[in-house]
């Protein structure tokens, strides 16, 4: 596994949910406790942080809305930068914002947007190079933009249709951390069927179920270390026994055996490389 200099925040949303539950009536946020820990991570409040709506169908209303979350932990470097297309990831406005960026921040909505208007142009090269490059560079993103820092990315699927083949369905992500398959409002939500499915699919990569105004500082690719309200599950189906995923007509129940889970919260932490869990001590403080 190489190793990675930069830090990835993946967060598994918090919703203002409003009257609907649309995301045309509602704004992705994340609470201050959260928002704490990206913007420390990134160097403190002067830190320089780019938002990236790209993902939301409301960009511009989720933008302001990070400016104004950020502005009351004291932050008043925070650009917005609203890429709609593959051609604005390749306009030089654009490519200097991500240079010189101590923080990308990607808020929710369709992950599958992120790919599209970013995944393979010049900013998806560059955020690569300085995550693997440059100590103290933060990508964090919430619900959407956590699940696409995955290669093997889920794209969408039903919870409704737990433990059957089709449930899931997978897409390409923006590949920074390939070691993982990320979901998120996991509990909520109750996507625990579909991240089975998804670690079926591919036994050799770790599972991770984000819980809403929860998330995870990964350090170097591979040390984790949960923050926020909820819980992280952890999926590892390095030791299945038996798995018929891959013969196994869609809308057919599966079979796992042995897959090992974890459920991990705040302060916990959690090794990649040797799917090692340590959990902090009960008197320990919350962070």
């Amino acid at each position: 596994m190489l190793t990675n200099k930069g830090t990835l925040i993946p967060i598994g949303g918090n919703e203002d949910k409003g009257i609907e539950e649309n995301e045309q009536y509602t704004l992705e946020f994340i609470d201050d406790g959260i928002l704490y820990h990206v913007v420390r991570e990134a160097g403190g409040i002067d830190a320089k942080i780019i938002v990236i709506p790209t993902a939301s169908s409301i960009p511009v209303e989720v933008g302001e809305n990070y400016l104004e979350a950020f502005s009351t932990l004291g932050c008043e470097n925070v650009t917005v930068l609203d890429i709609r297309s593959k051609e604005d990831s390749e306009k030089q406005i654009s490519i200097d914002l991500i240079k010189s960026a101590d923080c990308i921040m990607f808020s929710g909505g369709d992950q599958s947007k992120i790919t599209n208007k970013i995944g393979g142009t010049t900013i998806h090269d560059i955020l690569l190079e300085r995550y693997k490059n440059e100590e103290g560079f933060v990508i964090a993103g919430t619900s959407a933009g956590a699940m696409v820092m995955a290669n093997e990315m889920i794209a969408g699927g039903s919870a409704t249709e737990s433990f059957v083949k089709g449930a899931v369905n997978m897409y390409k992500g923006l590949g920074l951390i390939p070691e993982l398959v990320i979901d998120t409002h996991f509990i909520r939500r109750g996507r625990f069927g579909r991240q089975s499915e998804a670690v079926a699919k591919h036994p050799n990569l770790l599972g991770i179920g984000l819980a809403e105004d929860t998330g995870m500082i990964i350090k170097n690719g591979n040390e984790c270390t949960v923050i926020g309200s909820g819980m992280v599950i952890v999926f590892d189906g390095s030791k299945l026994t038996h798995n018929n995923e891959k013969v196994l007509e869609e809308g057919t129940p599966m079979t796992i055996a042995n897959l090992t889970v974890h459920v991990l919260s705040n302060g916990d932490k959690y090794d990649i490389k040797n799917r090692k869990v340590t959990v902090l001590p009960i008197e320990a403080p919350f962070i």
